[in-house]
């Protein structure tokens, strides 16, 4: 048996004849013979010169924790500056590059939040709306889910409390067994499930991240849009700044597209697509991806998320009111030292002016992170794992960013954009 050293050894690449290929781990590769052969570093995409910072930072990145696979982009007063792939891995089936599709998790919420916000400023919704009405809700389970506002569900505020009670986005099982329901169960199900359940909070009284009032966001912007949540965003949010690629993800493996990274995990769990019973990888079953489309669904190029924030720079949709209003500080939920969520961004203000805007995404398989930063930079980088032997942590990419930007002494004046088609 593989002791966890022996095992963190195979995935560094410091110890690696002589397993049998079904020990081999994420990045490597088995052999006809049955032994493994140890990945390799390849990068693809462009940069433009003196950014040098970044790719060493996402190889030492990558190698110290064995990740096969992660996209970066880099954009510095609207323009991209570097749209790689990087890959660490023996395994050529797959090549992650610049416009490759990860699973993106919480980075949806931005994109959900601009959605929103757009048909506010089209007129067709208020922030103020009370949601039950609007959706045909129950309260009888608990009164109090009247009081609850669209702005409620962009900033969290609507009640619903995750260190409390479950998140039922990841409650399936238990929901599956309602009266008429079966896996794999619809979000429908879901929202039956909890709208049966009282509020952990008053309304509008407590911050407390919900995926699941992000659900009900997209529920209302296909109420009011009368589209599909997909056809809406796409129209009138992505299409605006050229954006093609994004998609919905699908959570078998067997759905997954042909530009998008494989995930991997450690994990595995009882699949919650069907009633069998079957232990799957963590990634490709253990929850469904489909019902999370606006909190955590979609899939994105790093190049083509990028490209979003830019919509927050005033290159789309929304007009500077909007912008200001995504970003606006909540009357409550200021964390200690002194961010806050906006519309479907976290913020922290800069000492001497400005701002900070970021969210990050996480689900079995795939860690990600979204930053705006003050003084005009903007990354995306996208991994397909978040968990291994290692022990290292993964949220530390964003230190570790902020200081390979810091790290350039002269920004060039490319743009790369029109290389992507965007």
């Amino acid at each position: 048996m593989l002791t966890r050293r022996d095992t963190f050894k195979l995935l560094t690449g410091t110890a690696v004849a002589g397993f049998a290929a079904t020990q081999a781990r994420p990045g490597f590769a088995a052999t006809t013979s049955g032994r493994v052969t140890a990945p390799v570093w390849t990068v693809t995409g462009k940069s433009a010169s003196g950014l040098a910072a970044f790719d060493s930072t996402l190889k030492g990145f990558m190698q110290a924790r064995a990740i096969p696979h992660a996209s970066l982009a880099v954009v510095r007063k609207g323009k991209l500056m570097l749209a790689r792939g990087y890959n660490w891995t023996a395994d050529t089936t797959f090549q992650a590059g610049p416009t490759s599709l990860f699973r993106v998790a919480s980075l949806s919420k931005p994109v959900t939040a601009a959605a929103v916000t757009k048909l506010v400023q089209d007129g067709k919704l208020s922030l103020s709306a009370r949601v039950a009405p609007l959706l045909g809700l129950s309260t009888a389970a608990d009164p109090r889910l009247g009081a609850v506002t669209v702005l409620h569900l962009l900033q969290h505020l609507g009640g619903w409390d995750s260190t409390i009670s479950p998140d039922p986005m990841f409650q399936d099982r238990t929901i599956g067994r309602l009266p008429g329901a079966t896996l794999p169960v619809s979000q429908a199900n879901i929202i039956e499930w909890v709208s049966g359940r009282k509020l952990d909070h008053a309304p509008g009284t407590r911050y407390a991240y919900s995926n699941y009032g992000y659900l009900l966001l997209e529920k209302i912007i296909e109420k009011v849009s009368g589209l599909s949540y997909a056809g809406y965003v796409q129209q009138q949010v992505l299409g605006t700044v050229k954006i093609k690629r994004m998609a919905l993800g699908r959570s078998a493996k067997s759905q997954r597209r042909s530009t998008e990274a494989p995930y991997f995990s450690g994990k595995t769990g009882v699949t919650v697509l069907d009633a069998s019973g079957t232990v799957v990888d963590a990634p490709y079953g253990s929850f469904n991806i489909e019902n999370m489309a606006a909190h955590g669904g979609w899939l994105s190029s790093a190049v083509d998320l990028v490209k979003f924030s830019t919509i927050f720079d005033g290159a789309g949709p929304l007009t500077a009111a909007s912008i200001t209003r995504t970003f606006a500080k909540p009357s409550i939920g200021i964390n200690a030292d002194g961010w806050y969520y906006g519309l479907g961004w976290q913020v922290r203000p800069v000492t001497g002016g400005g701002m900070n805007t970021w969210h990050t995404g996480s689900l079995p398989g795939t860690s990600t992170l979204m930053v705006r930063r003050y003084d005009g930079l903007s990354w995306v980088v996208l991994f397909d794992q978040r968990d291994d032997p290692s022990g290292l942590g993964y949220g530390d990419i964003d230190s570790l960013l902020h200081k390979a930007a810091n790290a350039v002494t002269t920004w060039p004046t490319t743009n790369l954009f029109s290389t992507y088609g965007l």
